[in-house]
């Protein structure tokens, strides 16, 4: 790979992310359900990756390429139609719907920024598997092995977490409690956690640590963009904010106990067994 097909898949990739989250807004605007937002914007990313690994710069996708796809396929259609689900059955996303009440008049055009500063910090997450599509080597490395088993944790912690907090929810004697069991005993945001970890699974892929194929570093860009939005923006700090608003102490309690991001024993636990 040459720079030039490097910062031109770049431009590419931004392109479709723009008009991907052009498409959110639009649905938002017909809808003013926010919640549709991360559902366009899961099924998008999945597409737009299946795409560059199939197809830009390339005449065969190859093993690789065909690889990428079935993982961007599986994260997107599992997360994807979970959030559509989820979005169905409310009337707003609690962390859109703040920033839609204070910004007032202004709400349309400064969603429409917004989104499309997300579609700016989601570049690295569709470079990330088309750079791992594009690994030259052809036969199977250690790394591939590495990156589809990390991937498949990832996928199947976030689904086992998605599904217990369903099914807290679920329960008539949950109401108004707080979801502290199983992972979410182990983290305050252990989808967020998974979530996370699964794009660590395409720098896997991508990178060849015999330096043959320097590009494939990039893809680290990937997990840290993610680990930056999920703990530092977009979704933990608007999140608890929401919490503490409508649970007060009790989420405070839930915070004091339970690790914020990464799983680990409660503390209390920890404490009894000193």
């Amino acid at each position: 790979m040459t720079a030039s097909v490097f910062f031109m898949g770049a431009a590419i990739i931004a392109l479709a992310l723009s008009i991907n989250m052009t498409l959110a807004w639009l649905i938002w605007r017909a809808t003013r359900n926010s919640g549709w937002i991360d559902t366009v914007w899961t099924f998008g990313i999945g597409a737009i990756g299946s795409c560059s690994a199939l197809f830009l710069f390339r005449e065969e996708p190859g093993f690789r390429g065909w690889l990428i796809v079935a993982m961007a396929l599986v994260w997107s259609l599992r997360l994807g139609f979970h959030i559509a689900r989820r979005t169905a059955g409310i009337t707003d996303d609690p962390r859109y719907a703040r920033l839609v009440r204070e910004w007032g008049a202004s709400a349309s055009s400064r969603m429409f920024w917004l989104l499309q500063n997300q579609a700016l910090v989601s570049i690295p997450l569709g470079m990330a598997m088309w750079l791992a599509a594009r690994h030259p080597q052809p036969n199977l490395l250690p790394g591939d092995m590495i990156g589809i088993l990390v991937f498949a944790v990832a996928v199947l912690g976030e689904a086992i977490a998605d599904e217990q907090l369903r099914r807290f929810r679920r329960k008539a004697e949950n109401d108004g409690r707080i979801c502290d069991t199983g992972l979410w005993g182990w983290s305050r945001h252990p989808n967020y956690f998974f979530e996370w970890l699964g794009w660590l699974a395409y720098p896997m892929i991508a990178t060849d640590f015999t330096g043959a194929y320097p590009w494939g570093i990039a893809a680290f860009a990937a997990p840290a963009c993610m680990y930056w939005l999920l703990v530092y923006i977009s979704g933990v700090p608007p999140l608890e904010a929401h919490m503490l608003e409508k649970r007060g102490d009790e989420f405070r309690k839930y915070q004091s106990r339970t690790n914020v991001f990464f799983p680990g024993p409660p503390k209390a636990t920890i404490g009894a067994l000193k």
